[in-house]
């Protein structure tokens, strides 16, 4: 099967990825003017523009109040849900909440990702949750929830790129698996569901992490090109490098890369992780070239995810869940797209099966 790869299927004001020259455009906006300059309220206000109209200073306070209200919904964290992945155990929290179409769900959805995952954290580590703070902005409370201490500037500035970054991007399998639920008007709620579902296959978010064992592996930059030469010759793929839409370097992980090292700049990075990581890009990156010359396959926005949540302190397994945290804005705007302008997604197959007599 083709994947649908080229078939319209939407007709969006979101964002659109123009995978030929690397460029993000979200709601008018380059990725370049909105990464590192605007915070992750202002980019949800430009993504519920159509949804609540609400200004960035409005949605900031709305969205602090949803988090308080998202809190709530650990009261029913129990062992069970401690015994799933955070990705499972952030799906169970969230199919606890109501199912509606209007703009307090919506908001509700968008807060709760960045309280039930820092808390599924801190809860199999044996430790407490810690309660939402109204004056915190969204990046600098996930923070908070997660370590307990306040975060510096740079640590919240480096978590408010990042949500920013991967807020929304153009028709991917999670946005169309949100989009085809709310079609059938089943409810916000339903459409995230359905986008985390999707989400938790390894093809589509699940490949940040492999990226920090495959620093690991290498140990060192001195042997970058040695090891990295060996993956290769197996028939092994480098983790953070090509991507099914760009045909040149992903936009993002520049944002990234930048948000990184101002990071680093500010004490918040080990600067022999950012060295090794460095080399490896730079290796990688050769060697690509020099062996699958017919194929552009350029750093995507993976590699610099795993390097910056690492770096702010979040575990490897729980990077889907962060994921989802900045993603689920795009995922509610798109649904709420679809129930207002769209229909019923109801596409054809083709049957390919034995005859009937």
């Amino acid at each position: 099967m083709s994947g649908l790869d080229d078939v319209i299927a939407a007709e969006t004001t979101l964002s659109e990825v123009d995978g030929q020259n690397g460029r993000l455009i979200i709601c008018g906006h380059t990725l370049d003017e909105l990464a590192g300059h605007k915070s992750f309220e202002a980019v949800l206000a430009l993504l519920f523009s159509n949804l609540s109209g609400a200004s960035e200073a409005a949605i900031r306070a709305e969205l602090a109040r949803a988090r308080i209200r998202a809190f709530e919904e650990l009261s029913h964290l129990d062992a069970g849900i401690l015994e799933l992945s955070i990705t499972e155990g952030l799906r169970a929290l969230m199919a606890r909440l109501p199912d509606g179409e209007d703009t307090d769900t919506a908001l509700l959805l968008a807060a709760a990702p960045a309280v039930f995952v820092p808390a599924l954290i801190r809860r199999k580590a044996g430790k407490s949750s810690i309660v939402p703070s109204l004056a915190h902005s969204h990046a600098e409370d996930m923070l908070a929830m997660l370590t307990g201490t306040p975060p510096t500037p740079a640590q919240i500035a480096a978590l408010d790129t990042y949500l920013v970054t991967v807020c929304d991007h153009g028709l991917n399998a999670s946005t169309f698996a949100a989009r085809v639920v709310a079609s059938t008007r089943a409810g916000y709620t339903s459409a995230v569901l359905a986008a985390l579902g999707a989400l938790k296959g390894p093809l589509h978010g699940g490949a940040p992490g492999p990226v920090l064992d495959m620093l690991d592996a290498v140990g060192t930059p001195d042997r970058a090109t040695n090891w990295l030469a060996d993956e290769l010759a197996r028939g092994e793929r480098l983790m953070g490098f090509g991507h099914r839409i760009y045909r040149v370097r992903d936009p993002r992980a520049d944002a990234l890369k930048a948000a990184l090292k101002k990071l680093g700049a500010a004490g918040g990075m080990d600067a022999e992780r950012l060295a090794l990581a460095e080399a490896v890009e730079r290796e990688a990156l050769a060697l690509l070239r020099f062996n699958k010359p017919d194929r552009k396959l350029e750093t995507n926005v993976e590699f610099f995810t795993a390097l910056l949540l690492e770096a702010l302190g979040f575990p490897r397994d729980a990077f889907t869940g962060v994921f989802a945290a900045g993603r689920v804005g795009g995922w509610i705007a798109h649904a709420h797209e679809q129930i207002d302008k769209g229909r019923l997604i109801r596409p054809q197959s083709r049957y390919i099966g034995p005859k009937a007599a």
